[in-house]
């Protein structure tokens, strides 16, 4: 599919800012005044504005306030309604932090909770797709959870924690992509079965459907060349995973290299998820012959 710069930020910026808000809830981290203020209005920059981006891959970005119209059928309203009951939690949870310097524990936990449950549900988005076969699989949650979660414990300078979460976000990338090569071929779609001519024998493409482009073929049927993706899939474990571990191994306890391991991580983020968009492989495009 199209990688959008749009959802690619969205994903990876808003997965970082409630990872990193959930260790606030959790009081992992337990700020008050204001450094309080400095760390919740960062935690909520990346929040907020990976959400914001969304909107940018809407026709009309005023249009995003209908998501909220669904949430009984829809993965995406279900996501802004615990998107805004997080944010709304936590932020009562760091007035408390800023203003009088203690941190209301029940509030804190049912912030983390719904900031889990957001990340979540972001992921179910795309895991509950089975015109993508490879996103439909119950790794793509576990993968956005892991980013998610060892993102946000390198924002709260958990080494040791986040060196365990990226050495398991590390193993399901690397699982992800092995099982996700396999998953188109597993779903039994065909052209004969995109046609629905399958009955009458086997079917080839004689001429593209459409003299032109179109809204299906830019959007659904991308198509990233084997080599080059061999290569961003390097480049995406060894900034996501490898370098932020070589970095916390060496020096462990030093505030500004976590700061450095963190924002090479987010660059392996930024690869590992243009890869999830390209590579992800839609059924339609069996019927241009792209498949």
């Amino acid at each position: 599919m199209h990688p959008a710069p749009s959802v690619i930020i969205f994903t990876v910026f808003s997965g970082l800012g409630f990872g990193f808000l959930t260790y606030l809830g959790l009081g992992i981290l337990t700020p008050t005044g204001a450094t309080a203020f400095l760390i919740f209005a960062l935690a909520y920059a990346l929040a907020v504005g990976g959400l914001l981006a969304a909107t940018f891959h809407l026709g009309n970005p005023k249009n995003g306030l209908k998501a909220f119209s669904q949430w009984r059928t829809s993965w995406l309203s279900r996501e802004a309604w615990s998107s805004v009951a997080c944010l709304t939690v936590l932020g009562f949870y760091a007035l408390g932090a800023v203003f009088f310097d203690t941190h209301i524990r029940i509030l804190g936990i049912l912030g983390a909770v719904l900031a889990l449950v957001t990340v979540y549900f972001t992921s179910m988005i795309y895991a509950q797709l089975k015109t993508v076969p490879r996103w439909n699989h119950w790794m793509t949650s576990v993968v956005f959870g892991l980013f998610s979660l060892g993102g946000g414990a390198l924002l709260s300078q958990q080494g040791g924690l986040a060196a365990g979460l990226l050495i398991a976000l590390g193993v399901a990338m690397a699982f992800g992509w092995v099982s996700g090569d396999q998953q188109f071929a597993k779903h039994g779609s065909t052209m004969e079965t995109a046609t629905g001519l399958g009955k009458i024998g086997r079917v080839r493409l004689f001429e593209s459907p459409h003299t032109g482009g179109n809204y299906l073929l830019h959007e659904m049927v991308y198509v990233v060349g084997r080599k080059h993706a061999v290569k961003l899939r390097v480049i995406a474990i060894l900034c996501a995973v490898v370098l932020p571990l070589l970095l916390l191994w060496a020096w462990p306890a030093n505030t500004v290299v976590i700061i450095i391991a963190a924002l090479v991580h987010i660059l392996g983020a930024l690869v590992a998820r243009w890869l999830f968009f390209a590579e992800a492989e839609h059924v339609v495009g069996l019927y241009y012959g792209k498949r």
